[in-house]
C-alpha cells in the first residue's frame, strides 16, 4: 500500500483512555477500553439515569459464603491501575506494567481499569486481583502469559482490537484461546460497535467509489463528540488491493476533504484508520478503491461515532474466539440490550455473543456510572470467581455452559446475535456448579 497525506494532521502516537465523557483511546491504532460513556458508544447514547447495580442475588450468595475467596482474577486493561485507590487496594496481590516507560499507574490516566477492578472485587470481596497495565498489542501478549504464568483462574481484558478480522482467527483472539487452553476462563467485551460498524461486498461507481445501499456517503450519525476514530479493513484474498475511507465536512451545498485513512503497518492485517479532531458540522465517509468490482469483503467501524449505514456482526476481538466468555451490556433498569452493544454473528456465522449483563453500576473512579460492555465484562469476571470459589474443578467450557444454560431470556424470544442466551444471572449461576446442596442458594 502507498503512504497517503493527509488534509487533517492526523494522531499516529499513542493516545490513552481518560475516563471522562469525549476523551479519545487509542493504543497504537490497534487497542481501545470499551467505556461506553467515555468513547466508544455516541455521547446521544450516554445512559441516564445512571445507578448502582449491586443486587440482592450478589449479596445472598456472600451470606452464603461465596466470596471468591482463593479465586485469582487477572485483569488486562490499557488505562492502568490505581492500586491504592480504596475500592481495589485490600485485593491487589500484584500489578505489572507491560507498557514501555510508564507505570501501573499510567500516569494518573487509570480511570478505566480501576473502574473495571472495583466491580470485579465487589462482587468477588475474597478474590485475588493480578493487574496488568497495557499499550500495545504485544504487551497485551505479554501481560496473558504473565497471568497464565501466575495461576490466575480468570482473566478478564476490557478492551477491544478494532480493525482486524472477526472469526476468531486474529492474533488477539489466539492469545485469548491459548490462555483458555491452560484452564483459564477468559472473559472479553464484546464491544460497543453496534451502531458504529458496517460491512459488505466493494461495490464501486464512478470509477471507484464505493455504493452503499443508500448512496456512496455514509453520514455520522451523532453530536457533541469532537474526536473521531475510523477503521477500514479488508479480507485477505485481497490485501493487494488498495482501499481508502475519505472523511468530508459538508454544509449541505459545499463539500470538504477533511481526512483520509493511512495505513497502519504495525501488524499484518489490511487495514488503515482515520484519527480526527472535528469541528462543529456535519460529516460523512466515502470509500474509494479500484474503478471495477473486486468481490473484497470491506468492513467499516468507528468506536466513536454511529453510522448512518449499519450492518450486524460488529463483535470484536479477542471476545470472537470462540473459547472465550463474550459479555455484551444490557440496561438494568429495562432489561433490553443497550443500543450500543455489539452483536454477531461473527465472520465464521456464531452468534457471537455468550451472555449479557449489566452495565451502569457505580464503580471506583466512576460516581456517575460505569457504562459499556467493558462494565459488564467485569461485573461478569467477578461472577465467574463466585462460581470458581463454590466449584473449584470447572473448566472454561464448564463455566461458559453452566452461565449460558442459566441465563434469564431477553427479547426477542430464544437465543439471539445480541443478547445470546440473555442475561447473566449469577446465583442459578453459582447454583448449578455447587458441588453440594445450600439451603441459603436453593430458597434464593
Amino acid at each position: 500500500m502507498s503512504s497517503r497525506t493527509t488534509l487533517l494532521a492526523l494522531t499516529a502516537a499513542v493516545a490513552l483512555l481518560v475516563g471522562s465523557i469525549g476523551v479519545l483511546a487509542t493504543v497504537g491504532g490497534t487497542l481501545a477500553t470499551d467505556d461506553a460513556v467515555a468513547d466508544d458508544a455516541p455521547p446521544s447514547q450516554a445512559v441516564t439515569p445512571r445507578t448502582p447495580v449491586r443486587g440482592t442475588e450478589i449479596e445472598r450468595l456472600h451470606t452464603a459464603g461465596i466470596t471468591g475467596e482463593g479465586v485469582d482474577v487477572g485483569i488486562v486493561d490499557v488505562t492502568g491501575f490505581d492500586p491504592d485507590h480504596p475500592g481495589i487496594a485490600d485485593h491487589v496481590a500484584d500489578a505489572r506494567s507491560f507498557s514501555p516507560g510508564e507505570g501501573v499507574a499510567n500516569g494518573g490516566r487509570d480511570s478505566h481499569g480501576t473502574a473495571a477492578a472495583s466491580l470485579v472485587s465487589r462482587n468477588a470481596p475474597d478474590s485475588d486481583l493480578y493487574l496488568a497495565s497495557v499499550d500495545t498489542a504485544s504487551g497485551y501478549e505479554s501481560a496473558v502469559e504473565w497471568l497464565v504464568s501466575e495461576d490466575v483462574d480468570v482473566i478478564v481484558a476490557p478492551m477491544s482490537f478494532y480493525g482486524k478480522p472477526d472469526d476468531g482467527e486474529s492474533h488477539a483472539a489466539d492469545v485469548a484461546r491459548r490462555a483458555t487452553e491452560t484452564g483459564v476462563v477468559f472473559v472479553a467485551p464484546v464491544g460497543n460497535l453496534a451502531q458504529g460498524h458496517w460491512n459488505g461486498t466493494y461495490q464501486p461507481v464512478n470509477g471507484g467509489v464505493h455504493s452503499f445501499d443508500g448512496g456512496t456517503r455514509n453520514y455520522l450519525r451523532t453530536t457533541g463528540q469532537s474526536r473521531l476514530r475510523l477503521w477500514l479493513s479488508w479480507d485477505e484474498a485481497h490485501r493487494t488491493e488498495e482501499y481508502t475511507a475519505e472523511l468530508y465536512w459538508t454544509n449541505g451545498t459545499a463539500h470538504r476533504l477533511v481526512a483520509r485513512s493511512q495505513p497502519y503497518l504495525a501488524d499484518s492485517v489490511p487495514n488503515e484508520r482515520i484519527v480526527a479532531r472535528l469541528q462543529p458540522g456535519t460529516y460523512y465517509v466515502r470509500i474509494t478503491g479500484p474503478a471495477n468490482a473486486t468481490g473484497a469483503h470491506l468492513d467499516l467501524e468507528s468506536p466513536t461515532h454511529a453510522l448512518q449505514f449499519q450492518s450486524p456482526g460488529s463483535v470484536a476481538p479477542p471476545a470472537t474466539d470462540p473459547s472465550v466468555l463474550a459479555v455484551g451490556a444490557y440496561d438494568p433498569q429495562t432489561g433490553a440490550v443497550r443500543p450500543y452493544s455489539s452483536g454477531g454473528p461473527t465472520g465464521d456465522e456464531r452468534g457471537g455473543v455468550d451472555v449479557v449483563a449489566p452495565d451502569g453500576q457505580v464503580a471506583a473512579t466512576k460516581p456517575d456510572g460505569f457504562n459499556g460492555t467493558s462494565a459488564a465484562a467485569a461485573y461478569t469476571a467477578g461472577t465467574v470467581a463466585l462460581m470458581l470459589d463454590a466449584n473449584r474443578t470447572l473448566s472454561p467450557a464448564g463455566v461458559e455452559r453452566s452461565v449460558t444454560t442459566t441465563a434469564s431470556d431477553v427479547q426477542p424470544t430464544g437465543p439471539d446475535r445480541l443478547s445470546g442466551a440473555g442475561s447473566l444471572e449469577p446465583t442459578q449461576a453459582v447454583a448449578v456448579v455447587h458441588n453440594d446442596s445450600n439451603d441459603d442458594l436453593s430458597n434464593g
